[in-house]
């Protein structure tokens, strides 16, 4: 499958999303979307919100490995960028209501596909109880030269 035809479907799905959410073309809100999270990350100067919720469904944008408030990812392999990423995923979580054990789906992409078993091994204990729904695939290039950068869609009280 090509990386074209990839973007091309992600593309599709993230308009889709944005259809069913109320939001027209313009950005105005409409019924269904009950808030949209603008945090640091404009602060930071990056184009995206960490985080839109719309009903009772939080997703969170892709997190990199990277220290809080910086650009800068942490040091430590696959397994210290993981690490990371979750405790990022965590806070973010918990900063708008939800928590790890309302997460229903995860994406996760890797530089290196090679690197899955040892992303598995610390991603695995943030999801003690449940195991959420999970796709994985190798990327070329992800945000910051991150190793792996992670997705999670939440339900929310």
């Amino acid at each position: 499958m090509s990386r074209s035809f990839i973007f091309i479907v992600l593309v599709a799905v993230t308009l889709s999303a944005c259809q069913m959410s109320g939001t027209d073309d313009a950005g105005a809100t409409h019924a269904h979307e009950q808030s949209v999270v603008y945090p640091e990350t404009t602060d930071q100067g990056l184009p995206f919100s960490d985080a839109v919720r719309v009903d009772n469904m939080l997703y969170l944008s892709g997190a990199v490995g990277n220290l809080p408030g910086t650009l800068e990812v942490v040091e430590g392999g696959i397994a210290g960028e993981t690490r990371q990423v979750m405790e990022n995923i965590q806070a973010t979580l918990e900063k708008y209501g939800s928590s790890m054990s309302e997460v229903v789906k995860c994406t996760i992409m890797l530089e290196n596909i090679d690197d899955w078993a040892a992303m598995n091994d610390v991603y695995v204990t943030f999801f003690p109880g449940h195991k959420p729904a999970r796709s994985a695939f190798g990327a070329d290039g992800l945000a910051l030269n991150a190793l792996v950068e992670i997705e999670c869609f939440a339900t929310v009280q």
